[in-house]
């Protein structure tokens, strides 16, 4: 038996047994296996890996373990260049694109609130979640680590936090995705883009009392959801600004006033 030893960086940890945890790790083998084979048979998926390491040199997933090799593996730097290095996959996760899970339905409206592309329904299946996530381009989010290790998968995100308030704030803090929030730019049911429209198109859909106190509207081109600047607006505002710990989120972004 040949034997490698691997060392897995930051959050790659989190993916590993205690006792595997932040040290290095010895793995057995045979003959010469692509790099990524052992690398989630020690329980990590591909996806979330950004550089490899081989005794000094970067290599890719299709590099043959060799015998008394030294790996490091890091987890995506999405807020350093490593394009000196050897990357992983085409290009960095800089398209804010999601395919969420069926778990993540309270993510997904969090993350449409906030403007970005958010796919999701709950009655797709893990299939349809990697099929769609691939053909789209879209950065694939699941709480259930062994989606990830689908071959086909190159951008995906294994949500750690079970909580939908705090899963926001990691993908947008573990993506580096806080500069680019642009609250009320998507339905929230739907996830199509809102645009303007003028009140007279919408008139017959409004109850009396909205269409004497409001005269701004938005439609989503979808689902075709009116929206205007309602009574809950300010604590959508509120909620988002704490949440994102932003006080100037309305003075500093571009903001369309609807709830």
């Amino acid at each position: 038996m040949k034997t490698a030893h691997f060392r897995f960086y930051e959050e790659l940890n989190d993916f590993l047994p205690p006792a595997q945890q932040k040290q290095t790790v010895t793995y057995s083998f045979e003959g010469k296996p692509g790099i990524k084979d052992p690398i989630e048979a020690l329980g990590v998926p591909h996806p979330e890996i950004e550089l490899i390491i081989v005794d000094g040199q970067s290599v890719g997933f299709d590099y043959q373990l060799q015998n008394n090799d030294r790996v490091a593996v890091y987890p995506m730097f999405e807020s350093l260049d490593v394009t000196p290095l050897l990357r992983l996959r085409d290009e960095p996760l800089r398209r804010p694109a999601f395919m969420l899970d069926v778990n993540l339905g309270k993510l997904a409206r969090r993350l449409r609130l906030c403007g970005f592309d958010a796919r999701y329904r709950n009655d797709y299946t893990d299939r349809d979640v990697v099929d769609i996530g691939v053909h789209e381009h879209r950065i694939i989010l699941t709480r259930d680590r062994r989606l990830l290790h689908h071959k086909i998968i190159s951008h995906g995100y294994w949500v750690r936090s079970t909580h939908p308030d705090t899963q926001l704030k990691e993908v947008l803090n573990r993506l580096d995705l806080s500069h680019q929030v642009q609250p009320f730019h998507r339905c929230i049911e739907c996830n199509g883009e809102i645009q303007s429209v003028a009140k007279a198109v919408v008139l017959d859909r409004l109850e009396p009392l909205t269409k004497q106190h409001y005269q701004e509207f938005y439609r989503c081109l979808d689902c075709g959801k009116v929206y205007w600047k309602g009574s809950h607006y300010e604590h959508m505002v509120s909620h988002l600004s704490h949440l994102l710990n932003d006080k100037h989120l309305m003075r500093d972004r571009e903001v369309n006033p609807r709830a």
